[in-house]
């Protein structure tokens, strides 16, 4: 992650130390980048399902095989999710998707950064933009509060809670926290997350772990309105990006949001990038890991809990999504494949991948394929 440092005079919340001794991944590790749960894929169809689009084509545009939507488990990777984003937006000439009563024009979204980057601070930039919105929205209203040294991104419901409504809530404030740490150029710490969807099924435990990894902090469903919260120090600091930046950001637009500031100094994904490394062989259990940060079980524990992630649900990840890599990238066979992740036993190997995917690592590959050659 690029950190570009405040300004003369600004004073930000010092960041949190690292453990001492650094974790570093394997030069040549698997191909273990992270995947978005279909759960997701099925929520942001709300919007073209509703307006009656072709879902088929759009997901052969995204290279999506369709029948990975009958797996709530399966999983997708951050370029077919952003493929998508980008498909639906041409089809639906909205860059909400239909999820919204009225569709958002393209080029709204642009616009807004082109006035962002004219602002002198963090605050200047979320106010501007948020008041341009503010035009545009018609079921939400985005607004920005502070109080007693807190800051809050808040969004007023002004429309009935319909799942395409509170997913559309869900993306803005994603967006706008990608946004502030692009024009800052650095990830902003979040305290916490209130989304006003309501929680996942226990089947979609997936799709939370996702947005808990996204936001790298604890969320709460159900909450009354959608809003994320922050130190209110960081509006101090200084916007860092101009004309030429915005031209590559915008170039790049989904993805980056996706990918761009994500929190890799975390200690979860030191721990993912650190565990990677040993994938073909028996992992360190969490008292081994603990030692190797130098800290007690009790405090790593405490620790990613406070991150929203829990230790065994990070190996389980990381294998998995390593094996969705294998499957899609390589021909090996599954064997082989089985043992780059860690299992000696076949058998071990495809029930765990069932049981995190919902269907047989062959069967994962046979519908990936059927996608692509579609």
């Amino acid at each position: 992650m690029h950190i570009v440092a405040s300004g003369a005079g600004a004073s930000v919340p010092p960041a949190v130390p690292a453990a001492s001794r650094p974790l570093r991944a394997a030069p040549h590790g698997p191909p273990a980048r992270h995947t978005i749960a279909v759960l997701q894929v099925e929520q942001i169809l709300l919007g073209p399902r509703r307006l009656g689009c072709d879902i088929d084509a759009l997901l052969r545009r995204a290279g999506i095989p369709a029948a990975l939507l009958q797996s709530p488990s399966a999983r997708v990777s951050e370029d077919q999710f952003a493929a998508l984003m980008r498909a639906m937006r041409r089809v639906t000439r909205d860059e909400f998707w239909g999820l919204l009563n009225r569709p958002l024009a393209p080029g709204v979204f642009a616009q807004a950064c082109r006035a962002l980057i004219h602002c002198a601070t963090l605050e200047d930039a979320l106010r501007v933009g948020l008041q341009q919105y503010r035009l545009h929205l018609h079921d939400f209203v985005p607004r920005l509060q502070q109080h007693d040294g807190r800051a809050t991104l808040l969004l007023l419901p002004r429309a009935p809670a319909t799942p395409c409504r509170l997913y559309a809530e869900s993306t803005f404030a994603f967006q706008a926290y990608g946004v502030a740490n692009w024009l800052a150029a650095r990830r902003i710490p979040l305290a916490g997350v209130d989304l006003a969807a309501p929680p996942p099924a226990p089947r979609g435990s997936a799709r939370r772990s996702d947005t808990e990894r996204v936001f790298n902090t604890q969320v709460r469903y159900g909450q009354p309105h959608t809003a994320l919260h922050f130190d209110a120090a960081w509006l101090r600091l200084p916007v860092v990006q101009d004309a030429a930046s915005l031209q590559a950001f915008l170039r790049d637009t989904p993805r980056n949001l996706l990918t761009r500031y994500r929190d890799d100094s975390c200690l979860a994904e030191r721990i993912r990038r650190h565990l990677r490394g040993h994938l073909d062989g028996e992992l360190p259990s969490l008292e081994q890991m603990a030692e190797t940060l130098r800290l007690t079980p009790q405090t790593l524990r405490r620790r990613l809990r406070d991150e929203g992630r829990g230790y065994q649900s990070i190996k389980d990840s990381l294998r998995r999504d390593a094996a969705i890599g294998f499957l899609e990238h390589t021909d090996l066979p599954l064997q082989q494949v089985a043992l780059r992740v860690g299992f000696s036993e076949p058998s071990t190997f495809h029930r765990a991948f069932k049981k995190w995917t919902g269907v047989a690592p062959g069967e994962y590959r046979q519908r990936q394929m059927m996608g692509c050659a579609a």
